[in-house]
């Protein structure tokens, strides 16, 4: 029997109308225990106007976690204006690790490397926009080639013609080594040709 894993998203705020940065903590841990969560979420604005009040969601959380059992994977949030380089998601991640997150998700940048490199807890790369089949396949090579632990796909995986044969692709490279072309491949196979 395969086990399903949940990592469940712990804070939130206004919708796509406000200030997205103005998060709260919106779940509790006790919910996340209920739900037998492997994880729990929370955003971190690092260089955002709430700042502060998501480093304070972080580490409430954080303590809540190891009191509860439950990892916190804490995310880079850049909104509209922050830059997504590696010199800003390198210090990004450092500070969410520093503050305790067992694991920190963030974009995939140039020089990617220097921001896993720097980060003392495993990265997991965020799959950003949606990007051409081959093109999202690359992008999780090369980010666990230079040191992602794994890769959150997201709108690469939901929004193709055929989700499970994304899925399928996006595993033969992160667990199997497959390489972009190979895995463009198999997904073209397992989807009777989309190339979406």
């Amino acid at each position: 029997m395969q086990q399903t894993t949940l990592v469940v998203r712990a804070s939130g705020g206004p919708s796509i109308l406000k200030d997205l940065s103005d998060e709260r903590i919106a779940m509790d841990m006790s919910d996340a225990v209920r739900i037998d969560a492997a994880a729990v979420a929370v955003q971190v604005f690092i260089g955002g106007e709430h700042e502060t009040r998501s480093v304070q969601n972080l580490t409430r959380m954080v303590d809540a976690g190891l009191g509860a059992g439950v990892p916190v994977l804490g995310v880079t949030a850049v909104g509209r204006d922050l830059v997504r380089d590696a010199r800003y998601l390198g210090l990004a991640t450092r500070i969410i690790a520093e503050l305790g997150a067992q694991l920190v998700k963030t974009y995939y940048c140039e020089d990617f490397a220097q921001v896993t490199a720097g980060c003392p807890v495993p990265v997991i790369m965020a799959g950003g926009k949606k990007l051409p089949a081959h093109e999202a396949l690359g992008m999780a090579r090369k980010a666990v080639d230079e040191g992602a632990a794994g890769v959150d796909m997201g709108r690469n995986i939901f929004q193709r013609q055929n989700p499970s044969a994304m899925i399928q692709a996006v595993r033969s490279v992160v667990h199997d080594g497959a390489s972009p072309d190979q895995a463009a491949k198999l997904y073209r196979e397992l989807s009777d040709g989309a190339e979406d």
